[in-house]
């Protein structure tokens, strides 16, 4: 009965009650010495591990991973969300994002401590695939609606110039210490309207059609 109720035990382990307990285990102890010892202290074994990760390093990106992918499901299951324009969909984004990381902000500070830009921590490379995904698809949809200038060679940019924007909004979260985290949702609005006014139509445009005129003038 009891070998009965240790495999059922085991069987029942998700990938969830894994990543859960690293954390735990980061945060009260450090990170563990290995998966030996990690999973010695759940009181499972390496295989059960491994049949949801192939490190610690796995575990981590998954963290990540699905902080970016649950921020997307409660986005997206939002009626009003699909009406938005590209500007209130990534302004929701952050909000929202950054509305579940404080949830999670001992260990977001542990993994982020002693990050400087421009490196990326390699934790984050599951978060920027699935971003970079996301990211694209409001950009050509705000191309489409005429929101976002479609401009030759630098509209190709554009979704790297907002992950250099994404590391800037981590980044100044990390060193916020205003109550309820209020300066980075201001960092979050001005910078969000900075962008689009040099992605929108407007004065780069303009600045782009008078160096054009000058140019060709500049041959007569």
């Amino acid at each position: 009965m009891e070998k009965t109720k240790k495999a059922r035990t085991k069987s029942t382990l998700s990938a969830e009650k894994v990543t859960a307990a690293y954390r735990e285990s980061v945060l009260t102890s450090g990170k563990p010495a290995s998966v030996f010892t990690f999973c010695k202290t759940l009181g499972i074994t390496e295989g059960d591990f491994y049949k949801h990760f192939a490190s610690f390093e796995a575990v981590e990106k998954a963290i990540w991973k699905n902080l970016i992918d649950e921020t997307r499901a409660r986005m997206e299951a939002d009626a009003d969300y699909q009406g938005f324009g590209a500007r209130e969909k990534i302004l929701t984004f952050y909000f929202m994002l950054v509305e579940a990381m404080k949830a999670d902000r001992s260990f977001m500070i542990h993994q982020l401590k002693g990050w400087k830009q421009p490196m990326m921590p390699s934790f984050l490379k599951g978060f920027k695939t699935a971003f970079d995904e996301w990211i694209n698809s409001v950009l050509n949809a705000g191309k489409v609606s005429g929101e976002v200038a479609t401009r030759p060679y630098l509209d190709k940019q554009y979704d790297v110039l907002f992950w250099m924007h994404f590391m800037f909004i981590l980044q100044f979260w990390v060193h916020d210490e205003s109550a309820n985290f209020e300066k980075t949702d201001a960092a979050i609005e001005k910078s969000v309207n900075l962008a689009f006014d040099l992605i929108g139509k407007g004065i780069l445009d303009n600045a782009l059609d008078f160096g054009k005129f000058l140019y060709q003038n500049s041959k007569n």
